[in-house]
């Protein structure tokens, strides 16, 4: 992967995001995804089906799941009619099941079973887009990538990392400030302090460990 181009900043805002990182690190060393997952193929499939739920929903569906179609093998043999019931209790869950079914369906035919790792292979995907693209990148270790979900969008405009309106603008925000060493884990610290810190209706500053670096912290606390 082509290495982000770095943002000129002061030297004082420099500092500034890198305690915040240093502080992310001594907190949690090794941050990885809530999600459960076994193999690529249950990954790609496990943050497919995340979108507009949450990591505990989908595990819950996903332990049943991948209990009987956890290769793409088995998951086209399940069929979408096999596979509605399993994950009905998550949101979007028959066409996500139409997506599931249509990618498990390429991977056989195109891939030989193996699931890809490159981006455009993975976005080509039916229901893989750039932000479960880049979870799957970054959670193999294959490329540094900083999937902007609600949680990153609001952390990364609290923290002022970023200021742009789009995902995919903070995302390329985030890879051009981001001290190149937190790349790789940036994506999980920012989501799990949006996800049981900076939570969108009441945060708790009081409990943040980055409270004295957060620009926004009088405005919402």
């Amino acid at each position: 992967m082509k290495a982000p181009a770095r943002k000129r900043l002061s030297p004082k805002e420099r500092a500034r995001i890198a305690e915040l990182f240093e502080r992310f690190s001594a907190a949690t060393a090794d941050p990885r995804t809530e999600l459960v997952f076994d193999n690529p193929f249950t990954l790609v499939v496990a943050v497919a089906l995340s979108a507009q739920a949450t990591d505990v929903q989908v595990n819950k569906a996903t332990a049943r799941l991948f209990a009987v179609a956890d290769t793409p093998e088995k998951m086209l043999a399940l069929g979408e009619e096999g596979l509605i019931p399993l994950i009905a209790s998550i949101g979007l869950f028959r066409t996500k099941a139409k997506n599931v079914i249509a990618l498990s369906r390429i991977i056989l035919e195109q891939h030989g079973g193996q699931t890809p790792l490159t981006r455009d292979a993975l976005q080509a995907l039916p229901g893989v887009g750039r932000k479960t693209a880049s979870v799957v990148l970054n959670e193999l270790d294959i490329e540094p990538a900083v999937a902007v979900d609600t949680h990153v969008f609001r952390v990364s405009h609290r923290l002022k990392l970023s200021l742009a309106g789009t995902p995919d603008r903070v995302e390329a925000e985030l890879m051009a400030v981001i001290p190149q060493p937190w790349l790789t884990r940036a994506h999980h610290w920012l989501i799990l302090h949006g996800r049981y810190v900076c939570t969108a209706r009441k945060p708790r500053c009081m409990d943040c460990p980055v409270g004295d670096l957060c620009p926004s912290r009088e405005g919402i606390a």
